[in-house]
């Protein structure tokens, strides 16, 4: 190889910088150029004192000031863009301390309601993996549109979140931009695997080999309850529960006796902790749409034996899917312009609002992390006490795959290693043999459990680059729009021995829809110390299978056709469609059919049996 130039060598390496043609229109002043760089000072030097001059990500740098001072108008200027690079990551990657904007983790005393704020870790990594340093950077001689635009989009998309920054209050702005750099990041990704359009490679992916999936029945019985010391939980409670018809907080919402999803999860915990006497605490983690309702929610469970910490995910803006354009104009634009992005985003939160730091600093060596709306989702010994004997430092609950779950994430063998797959990751071609319970058995519950100092390991050195889901949406005024989100589960390849326990399906009793809260509600369940216990009388361990129509849709309609809840204990399956009304003291047995044509209106009386019906608008009841 020919030997260059000094010139030369600095107008290569800056030259993928340069094909992005980004303008200086940061919000903050730009520093000045270092002169002689590579001559003076070691590259790790030099790199330092470009860094601390350099505040935010959406400024340039000395040498892109320098470098874009020329034509940009250079034929093939694009023919070398690559997002991915690791050169571009090196100077593009968030760099600042990150302090969590819109809250601090909360919490909440057993002794009284007054919130103590726990301090965010002084010492925070970068949002984005850390990458080497001597990677080269090597030009295309052919690119297609997606490739030609994407520095483009790259360009527009900083101007514009450097716009929503500077529209930020002060007092905020430096949170609110750290965490605008991870989302600028995550778009980065995004974009450069939109340019290369690498699809999965169908033919390598195979089912979860033996030592990947552990059967639940084959676990020991725990050793020593005292092991519930090292444990925490953590419940995802940033839902919103919107397509009930709620506009709070889902957790919030009363699903048996009385009791919301939070008072059972509280009761649990605090039967764990007193019968066991033992101390685990409760950790939410929040969104944008709940933190408020969930920080006067629990104020109620101040007295209890249990503490409670809070803390806030991210925030991002929604993305209009034909400009690549950020929705919100203002950093305080309304609230449906934004969205939290995914549980994904669990393991930044956690270490950059200082939970993951304070947890471990408490002794805590292992956190149980599930959806706040998953009631079958409790702590088991048996798993946690296999993850300590496996030494596993990530385990996935999955459970038997049915008609109902053919959408569900499922664990794959990827070249011999575990990973999570889910539908949005599928090739259209292949969706039909996803969805197949032949090849793919089992789903994820998202019930997980996370060794606490593998994490702090895995966040301090290397970081997560989890798999972008693009989850498309419509705006209020119909235009579409993206979301780019992560899953909690893809974490798994990160760590080490991480594998699947295939576990009952009781553990798995999600409430996504007023058919699956009907189930819940009913005589179907009691509960034991917050905890649903299937009823004794029922002849069979499997639960009907319940179908309820748009007019149940929303909980507000739900509430108002059901004087009471009816009484299934003998129900095998119920579909109800149509104006249907039902009284007090309603008992359904077998399989029953109630159907309402448009315009028709059925009223279920008082103390009705129904056993083996079908019922029409005309109410003729007809023997099955």
């Amino acid at each position: 190889m020919q030997a260059r130039s000094s010139s030369s060598s600095y107008n290569d390496l800056y030259r993928p910088l340069k094909v992005l043609g980004l303008q200086p229109k940061s919000f903050i002043p730009h520093s000045t150029t270092p002169s002689s760089p590579l001559a003076k000072s070691s590259t790790r030097e030099f790199n330092e004192r470009r860094t601390s001059q350099r505040k935010s990500l959406c400024e340039l740098i000395p040498e892109e000031i320098n470098v874009l001072g020329s034509d940009l108008s250079v034929p093939g200027l694009h023919n070398n863009l690559d997002l991915s690079s690791e050169l571009y990551k090196r100077h593009h990657k968030p760099r600042s301390p990150l302090i969590r904007a819109q809250t601090e983790p909360c919490y909440l005393s057993t002794a009284t309601t007054r919130p103590i704020h726990i301090p965010s870790s002084k010492t925070m990594a970068t949002l984005t993996p850390r990458d080497n340093l001597n990677a080269r950077v090597k030009g295309s001689s052919h690119i297609d549109f997606k490739t030609a635009t994407t520095g483009v989009a790259a360009k527009s998309m900083r101007n514009e979140i450097s716009h929503l920054v500077s529209t930020c209050d002060d007092d905020a702005k430096k949170a609110f931009d750290t965490e605008m750099q991870s989302f600028f990041y995550l778009f980065t990704r995004y974009l450069s695997e939109r340019a290369k359009s690498v699809d999965l490679d169908w033919d390598r992916i195979k089912s979860p080999a033996d030592d990947q999936i552990v059967a639940y029945e084959g676990l020991s019985q725990p050793h020593d309850h005292s092991n519930l010391n090292k444990l925490a939980v953590l419940k995802v409670n940033g839902g919103l529960g919107t397509s009930m018809g709620m506009t709070g907080a889902k957790s919030a919402l009363e699903v048996k006796d009385d009791m919301t999803f939070l008072d059972l999860t509280v009761r649990q915990i605090e039967h764990l902790n007193t019968s066991n006497r033992v101390d685990v605490p409760l950790i939410l983690m929040t969104s944008f749409n709940t933190h408020e309702d969930t920080l006067r929610i629990i104020k109620k469970y101040a007295n209890q034996q249990l503490r409670i910490t809070t803390f806030n995910q991210s925030r991002y803006p929604r993305i209009f899917k034909e400009s690549l354009l950020p929705c919100p104009k203002r950093a305080d634009d309304d609230k449906t312009h934004w969205y939290p992005p995914g549980h994904g985003d669990l393991y930044n939160a956690l270490l950059y609002s200082g939970v993951l730091d304070q947890l471990i600093a408490e002794g805590k060596e292992y956190l149980f992390v599930s959806n706040s709306d998953n009631l079958g989702a409790v702590v088991d010994e048996k798993i946690l006490q296999h993850m300590i004997d496996s030494q596993a430092e990530f385990l996935m609950e999955v459970t038997d795959k049915t008609k109902a779950d053919i959408k569900g994430g499922t664990l794959i063998d990827y070249e011999g290693s575990v990973r999570l797959l889910e539908i949005a990751q599928v090739p259209s071609e292949h969706v039909e043999d996803f969805k197949s319970v032949r090849k793919f058995k089992i789903f994820n519950t998202n019930n997980l459990w996370i060794n606490l100092p593998a994490l702090r390991r895995i966040m301090g050195n290397e970081g997560m680059e989890l798999e972008i889901i693009i989850n498309p949406k419509t705006n209020e005024d119909g235009q579409s729009v993206i979301q780019l989100e992560t899953a909690a589960g893809a974490a798994i390849k990160h760590f080490k021995n991480g594998h699947g326990i295939n576990v009952p399906r009781s553990r798995f009793l999600p409430v996504k829809s007023c058919s699956d809260l009907l189930l819940i509600k009913s005589d179907i369940y009691s509960l034991q110390h917050g905890q649903l216990v299937l009823n004794e009388s029922r002849m069979f361990e499997t639960t009907p299978v319940i179908k309820l129509g748009d007019h149940f849709k929303k909980i507000q309609q739900f509430q108002k056709r059901f004087k009471k809840i009816p009484k299934i204990i003998e129900l095998d399956h119920l579909t109800v469609t149509g104006d249907v009304n039902f009284g007090r003291n309603v008992t359904l047995r077998g399989t029953v059919i109630i159907v309402a044509n448009e315009g028709q209106r059925i009223d279920i009386p008082d103390g009705c049996i129904l056993e083996n019906r079908l019922l029409s608008g005309n109410l003729n009841m007809i023997e099955l």
